[in-house]
C-alpha cells in the first residue's frame, strides 16, 4: 500500500500543488479530476491519501489559466472538462522546499493510521481484508454482507443490521474459527455506527440501541456446528454516538470504536458472535487482537517477545539473557503487566573484562585502553609508560626499560629503575664516618626508595682494596646498635655484635668489627653512620640507589662513590684489671693503660652494678688515673666491674667484666662506756626529735585533727625509734651537661630490646609511640617511647634528657615508672611503663557517669598519694591537671609530665610559655600567677581543681570564661561550684585547696588521710548533714559575714543585688534556707543574665553555706 511513496514525492514535485485546509468540505476526487491528463503518480497518490483519510490536507491539479477563468465568471459549467486540461499545464505551483514538510506529515499520518501499537498482535483484522470476510449469518434474514462507500467514497466491506420493526430479534454474526497463538487473553477492537431510534418513526417499542459479543472456545475449526449455548457472554455494547437522517445527507460517519477483552483462553481457538437483539447498526471492521512485552535490551539484558497473563493483575517474570561479552552481576529480570508494560527492571549485567558498555551493548575496549576487571567502569587509558596493541585489552604492558611489580595494580603507571644518588657528604671523626647524600634525581616514578652501602678498604697506597668486613666478623649494624658519645666508638657492653664480635674472634689489625647505624642494608633515610673503621686508613664507599622495580631491570643499580681516610683512633680496650684492695662498703681496683691509647688519654670510666643487675641499675665512676677506689658498696655482694678509657678522639670500649666481692661485715662489740654514750644520744635524739615534730604540728596550716595517732609518721616498736629515709630530689638542670644525670639516674637500654609498633599521639618533642620491650630472662612488656625529633635545638635535647633525669629519680605506684633512655642511638627515647587508658581527662568523658563516687574518691586518692610522695621529695610539678593524670588497665591512677621549664608572660592574660606551647592558668594558683611563687602548696591548689575535674567527669575548670575573667574571678573570691551529684564533703575539701593564703591550704599528707577517711567511712559522702569540716577560713576574710542577714531581701541588699528581689521572690526562694540550695542554674532560672552578676550572687551563696556550717559544726574531726 505504501510503495508509491516516492513515487508520491515525485508527483507532487511536477504536478500538484499543496492546499491547507481546515476541514474536508467535498470529496477532493471528482469525475472532472479523474479525466484531467496528469501523471499517473499522482492520482494514485491522491487515491492512497483518501483512503488513509488524511484530515487536514488534499491535493489537486493545477488547472489552467483558462479553467480559472471560467470558475471566476460563474462556475456554471461542470468541472473537469477533457478539453481544459492538458498534459503540459501540470506543474508544482508551491514552494519546492515544501517538499520535507510534506514527507514527514505524510509519514505521520500513514505510520498513526494503518500500523498497530509495537505491543499489539493482531490475530484478525477485517480492514486489511478485501471483499467478503466470510462470516456465517443466521438466521438467513438478520445480518447481512454489504459493499458501499464511506464519506470519503472508498470501498468499505459492512455487516448490516436493521430489522427494527420486528420485535424478538435474534440475530447472529460469528466470526471464522481463530487460532489464539499462544495468548491468554485477547481484545476484541469493534468499529461499528448505530442509528438512533429517535430518528426512525415508529419503531420505539421494538428499536434497540446496543448489541451483544459472545465468545466460544474450542480446540479446532467446528464449521457449522455451533449453538447458541455453546458460547458465553462478553459484554453488552452500546454506541459513544448515533447518526441520524441529518448525518445521512451529509454523508457524515459518526463512527464507534469498543474494545472489550476476551479470556482467559486455554483452548487452541475460538469464535466471537454478535448478537443483535433489535438494533440498527452496521460492523465496519473487527481487529482482534493480545498484547505482549516486546522484546529489549535493559542493564546490558535482553529481554525476548513474552505474551502477557491471563488476567489484568498477573505480572509474568521475564529472565534476561546477557548481551555478547557481558557476565551476571545480579541475575537480570523484568516483570511484563497485563497492558504490555515492563516493569522497572531488577539485576543487571555487566561488561567483562576488556569490553565498556555503550549503549546496551559491550563493545571492545580501543587500542591504548584498557579494562582489567569486570565492571560498570569503562575502560580506562594505559597508564602513563605502558600500552596496549590490541583491542579489548585486559591490561596494558609496559614500554620498554619501564616495569610494574606484581603488587602494584593494573592502574599503576609503570616505572623505571632511579638515577645515582648525588651530593655525597662525608664526615670523619676519628674511626667513624657519618655518610649523607642527596635523593637521586630521577626516582623512576616511584616513592619506595632504598640505599646499600658498600665498604672496602686500602690499608696501604697502591695494595689491592678489599671488603671491610674480610678478616673479621661483619655485622650489619641494627636500629640501636649500642654508640657511645656522638662520633665515638663503642659504647657498648659485650655481646653479639659487641666489642669481640662473635665467637670472641678479633680483626686481624686488633679492631673491632665495622657497624652501620642505622644499618648497611635497605635504608629509607639518605644518611648512615659507620662506626669502628681502622684509623689511619684509606675506604671507599659505595651508595646504591633501588626502588620496587630494580630487581626486574637487568641493570645495575646505579651507584655514588665517595673516598675517605680515617685519622685518629679511639683508645683500644683496658686490660689487666686487678683487685688493689677490699672491704665491706669498698673496693680499689688497678689497670694497665690500654696497647693503644691512640692519643692522651683524658679519663677512664668505671661501670659497676650487683652481680644479674646490670638490667636493673649500674653507677658509673671516672678516674683520672689507672686506679680508682669505689666506695659505697654493701657487704658480702659480688659486683661485677667494666672499665674503658676515653682520649680526645672518643670512648674505648668496654673491658671484659671482673667479678669482685665485698667483704662481710663483722659483729660490734662495744665496751660499758662505749653503750652508754650511745643510749645516751639516742635518748637526746628522739627528745630533739620529737620537740621538731611538736613544733611542726604546731605551725602547720591545717588542723592536726585530720591525723589519728597510729598514722604518726614516727613508729615505736620494741623500743627502738625507726626514721624514715631522708631523700631528695636533685634538679638535673645542676648538671653542666644532662647527659651525666641521664647516666646516673636512668639505666640505658640497648635499642634492640625495644620494638616499636605503632605510633599514637605526637609530643612536645616528637612522637610518641607504642612499643614493646624485651629484656634478657623476661618478658616483654609494652611500654610508650617518647621519641626526639630530627633536627632538634640543643636546647631541646637538653629540656628532653632533663625530664627522663627528673622521672628517674621517681618510685611511687602512682608516679609514672620510666623503664629506661637511649641515648646511645639515633632516635634518642624516654622509655615509661604503657598507660592503657590514656590521659584522666580523655577517660572520664569517655565514661561520664559510669562510676560510683566511691570509685571516683579512689582516684584523687591515688593522685594525691603520688603528690605527697613527689612533695617529700622536694619536687614541685607545676602542671598538675587531669591531662597530665595517665590511667592504666587496672585504673591506677599516676601523675605524669615532668620537667618542663616554664616562663611566665608580663602579660596577665596569657598562659605560662614552654616550649611546647601555652599551659593554661585555669589551674594555677594566684601567687604562682602574680608572683611566679611556685611551691608544694600551688601544687595543692591544682590539685584542688583536679578533683573538680574528676567529680565533673572531665569538664573544663570555669567552662568558657576568658584567661582574664579566671584571674579576675580567682581574686575577687570566686570559687567553682560543687559539680552535679558532687558529695559536699569533697566540695569542701576542694575550697580549702583553694585557699588564698597558700599556708592555709592542707598538705598533700593531709588530703591523703582525708580521703581514706571518707572512704572507711561512706555515710560521710551521702548528705550535707553529716559533712565533716576542716576548721580552716573558707573565702577571703574580708567577704561579710551573711549569718547575720535576716531575709533574702537583707542579703541581696548586702551583696548590693537588690535589683532581683521581685526575681528571688516569683522563683519561690523566700528564705535564706532556699537560697543556700541554690545552684549556678536556679540562678540562670531567675532571669539573671549577666555574667558577673551570676558570679558573685553564686559565691555570696557559697560563702554564706560554708559560714553557716562552721558555725553548725565546730572543728570536727574527720
Amino acid at each position: 500500500m505504501y510503495e508509491d511513496v516516492f513515487a508520491i514525492a515525485y508527483c507532487v514535485l511536477i504536478g500538484c500543488r499543496l492546499v491547507d485546509r481546515q476541514v474536508w468540505t467535498h470529496p477532493p476526487m471528482s469525475r472532472a479530476w479523474q479525466r484531467c491528463v496528469c501523471p499517473s503518480a499522482c492520482r494514485r497518490f491522491l487515491s492512497q491519501l483518501n483512503a488513509l483519510r488524511v484530515p487536514a490536507l488534499s491535493l489537486e491539479l493545477c488547472f489552467p489559466a483558462e479553467r480559472e477563468r471560467e470558475r471566476e465568471r460563474g462556475r456554471g459549467r461542470k468541472r473537469g472538462r477533457a478539453s481544459s486540461c492538458a498534459p503540459h499545464i501540470c506543474r508544482m505551483a508551491s514552494d519546492p522546499g515544501l517538499l520535507p514538510l510534506l514527507l514527514w506529515i505524510i509519514s505521520l499520518q500513514v505510520l498513526g493510521s494503518k500500523i498497530t501499537a509495537n505491543n499489539e498482535v493482531n490475530l484478525l483484522d477485517t480492514s486489511t481484508i478485501a471483499g467478503d470476510w466470510g462470516w456465517m449469518t443466521y438466521p438467513s434474514h438478520g445480518w447481512d454482507a454489504i459493499n458501499e462507500m464511506d464519506e470519503y467514497f472508498s470501498p468499505i466491506h459492512t455487516y448490516q443490521v436493521c430489522n427494527v420493526m420486528s420485535p424478538n430479534q435474534n440475530n447472529w454474526l460469528r466470526t471464522k474459527w481463530i487460532q489464539r497463538s499462544g495468548a491468554h487473553r485477547v481484545y476484541a477492537e469493534i468499529k461499528f455506527t448505530l442509528r438512533d431510534c429517535n430518528s426512525m418513526p415508529g419503531v420505539l417499542g421494538t428499536c434497540k440501541e446496543t448489541f451483544n459479543l459472545h465468545y466460544c472456545e474450542t480446540e479446532r475449526d467446528v464449521g457449522t456446528g455451533l449453538r447458541e449455548n455453546q458460547f458465553s457472554k462478553i459484554d453488552t455494547i452500546a454506541a459513544d454516538e448515533s447518526f441520524t437522517n441529518v448525518d445521512l445527507g451529509v454523508r457524515r460517519l459518526k463512527l464507534n470504536t469498543e474494545v472489550r477483552g476476551v479470556g482467559p483462553l486455554s483452548k487452541r481457538g475460538f469464535y466471537l458472535a454478535f448478537q443483535d437483539i433489535g438494533a440498527c447498526i452496521a460492523i465496519v471492521s473487527v481487529r482482534v487482537y493480545y498484547k505482549k512485552c516486546t522484546g529489549l535490551a535493559r542493564n546490558l539484558a535482553v529481554f525476548t517477545d513474552v505474551v502477557t497473563g491471563a488476567d489484568s493483575s498477573s505480572l509474568v517474570e521475564v529472565r534476561g539473557q546477557c548481551v555478547d561479552h557481558a557476565e551476571e552481576k545480579d541475575t537480570p529480570k523484568m516483570y511484563c503487566s497485563a497492558e504490555g508494560e515492563w516493569l522497572v527492571p531488577i539485576g543487571r549485567c555487566v561488561c567483562s573484562a576488556g569490553f565498556e558498555e555503550h549503549r546496551e551493548a559491550c563493545i571492545a575496549c580501543e587500542v591504548g585502553f584498557y579494562k582489567p576487571v569486570a565492571g560498570g567502569q569503562l575502560c580506562g587509558k594505559c597508564p602513563l609508560h605502558s600500552h596496549s596493541e590490541t583491542r579489548a585489552a585486559l591490561n596494558c604492558p609496559c614500554d620498554t626499560n619501564y616495569y610494574r611489580t606484581s603488587t602494584d595494580p593494573p592502574s599503576a603507571p609503570c616505572t623505571r629503575p632511579p638515577s645515582a644518588p648525588i651530593n655525597v657528604i662525608s664526615s670523619v671523626n676519628g674511626t667513624t664516618v657519618n655518610l649523607e647524600w642527596g635523593s637521586p634525581l630521577d626516582t623512576g616514578g616511584r616513592a619506595d626508595i632504598i640505599y646499600d652501602v658498600q665498604c672496602q678498604k686500602c690499608v696501604k697506597p697502591g695494595e689491592q682494596c678489599e671488603n671491610c668486613n674480610v678478616g673479621g666478623t661483619f655485622v650489619n649494624g641494627i636500629l640501636g646498635a649500642a654508640v657511645g658519645a656522638q662520633g665515638s666508638p663503642g659504647g657498648g657492653a659485650t655481646g653479639s655484635g659487641g666489642a669481640l664480635g662473635v665467637n670472641g674472634m678479633v680483626s686481624r689489625i686488633g679492631v673491632s668489627s665495622i657497624r652501620f647505624i642505622p644499618q648497611q642494608k635497605g635504608l629509607t633515610e639518605p644518611w648512615v653512620n659507620v662506626i669502628n673503621l681502622v684509623a689511619h686508613t684509606n675506604y671507599t664507599f659505595r651508595i646504591l640507589v633501588m626502588n620496587g622495580v630494580s630487581h626486574l631491570s637487568k641493570v645495575s643499580p646505579p651507584y655514588a662513590t665517595v673516598n675517605i681516610m680515617t685519622n685518629q683512633a679511639a683508645p683500644s680496650q683496658v686490660m689487666a684489671i686487678r683487685q688493689e684492695n677490699a672491704s665491706t662498703n669498698s673496693i680499689t681496683l688497678m689497670w694497665h693503660e690500654p696497647e693503644q691509647p691512640n692519643g692522651v688519654i683524658l679519663e677512664y670510666d668505671i661501670k659497676y652494678y650487683e652481680k644479674d643487675k646490670e638490667q636493673q641499675s649500674y653507677s658509673t665512676l671516672k678516674s683520672k688515673t689507672t686506679s680508682a677506689k669505689v666506695s659505697g658498696l654493701k657487704p658480702g655482694t659480688s659486683y661485677i666491674f667494666q672499665i674503658r678509657a676515653r682520649t680526645s678522639a672518643g670512648c674505648g670500649r668496654f673491658s671484659p667484666s671482673v667479678e669482685i666481692q665485698t667483704g662481710k661485715a663483722a659483729p660490734l662489740r662495744y665496751n660499758t662506756v662505749t653503750i652508754i654514750w650511745i643510749s645516751m644520744a639516742l635518748v637526746s635524739g628522739l627528745i630533739t626529735f620529737l620537740a621538731l615534730i611538736i613544733c611542726r604540728k604546731r605551725h602547720c596550716g591545717y588542723s592536726k585533727a585530720f591525723q589519728d595517732s597510729d598514722e604518726e609518721k614516727m613508729h615505736y616498736q620494741n623500743g627502738h625509734v625507726s626514721f624514715p629515709e631522708a631523700r631528695f630530689y636533685i634538679d638535673p638542670h645542676t648538671y653542666e651537661d644532662p647527659c651525666q644525670a641521664v647516666h646516673e639516674f636512668a639505666r640505658e637500654i640497648e635499642a634492640s630490646r625495644i620494638k616499636i609498633e605503632k605510633i599514637i599521639g605526637s609530643g612536645e618533642f616528637g612522637e610518641v609511640c607504642y612499643g614493646r620491650m624485651k629484656l634478657p630472662g623476661k618478658r616483654d612488656v609494652p611500654v610508650a617511647l617518647k621519641t626526639l625529633k630530627v633536627g632538634y635545638t640543643e636546647k631541646q635535647r637538653r629540656d628532653f634528657l632533663s625530664e627522663a633525669s627528673i622521672m628517674a629519680q621517681f618510685d611511687h605506684p602512682n608516679v609514672i615508672r620510666l623503664e629506661g633512655v637511649v641515648t646511645r642511638s639515633k632516635p634518642v627515647m624516654i622509655i615509661t611503663e604503657y598507660m592503657e587508658n590514656g590521659s584522666l581527662d580523655s577517660f572520664l568523658r569517655r565514661h561520664d557517669g559510669q562510676f560510683t563516687i566511691i570509685q571516683l574518691v579512689g582516684i584523687l586518692r591515688g593522685i594525691a598519694a603520688g603528690m605527697t610522695y613527689l612533695s617529700d621529695l622536694g619536687y614541685v610539678h607545676r602542671d598538675l591537671a587531669a591531662r597530665n593524670i595517665l590511667v592504666n588497665s587496672n585504673l591506677v591512677c599516676k601523675v605524669s609530665d615532668f620537667g618542663l621549664s616554664r616562663v611566665l608572660e608580663d602579660d596577665p592574660d596569657a598562659a605560662y610559655t614552654t616550649s611546647g606551647g601555652k599551659i593554661p592558668i585555669r589551674w594555677t594558683a594566684p601567687e604562682a600567677i602574680a608572683y611566679r611563687k611556685f611551691s608544694s602548696s600551688s601544687d595543692v591548689w591544682s590539685y584542688g581543681v583536679v578533683m573538680w575535674e574528676v567529680m565533673s567527669y572531665g569538664e573544663r575548670p570555669y567552662w568558657n570564661l576568658t584567661n582574664r575573667d579566671v584571674i579576675k574571678s580567682v581574686e575577687e573570691g570566686y570559687r567553682l561550684p560543687a559539680p552535679m551529684g558532687c558529695p559536699a564533703a569533697l566540695h569542701t575539701l576542694m575550697l580549702d585547696c583553694w585557699q588564698k593564703e597558700r599556708s592555709e591550704r592542707p598538705r598533700f599528707c593531709q588530703i591523703v588521710t582525708v580521703l581514706d577517711k571518707l572512704i572507711r567511712n561512706p555515710e560521710n559522702l551521702k548528705s550535707m548533714d553529716t559533712l565533716c569540716r576542716l576548721n580552716s577560713p573558707l573565702m577571703n576574710r574580708s567577704v561579710p559575714d551573711f549569718t547575720t542577714c535576716r531575709s533574702v531581701n537583707d542579703w541581696l541588699d548586702t551583696i548590693k543585688m537588690s535589683r532581683y528581689k521581685n526575681n528571688f521572690a516569683a522563683g519561690g526562694f523566700h528564705t535564706l534556707g532556699h537560697v543556700m540550695s541554690m545552684n549556678q542554674h536556679d540562678i540562670q532560672k531567675l532571669g539573671v543574665t549577666l555574667m558577673g552578676h551570676q558570679k558573685k550572687i553564686m559565691t555570696s551563696v557559697q560563702v554564706m553555706r560554708a559560714q553557716v556550717l562552721n558555725q553548725s559544726v565546730p572543728s570536727v574531726h574527720v
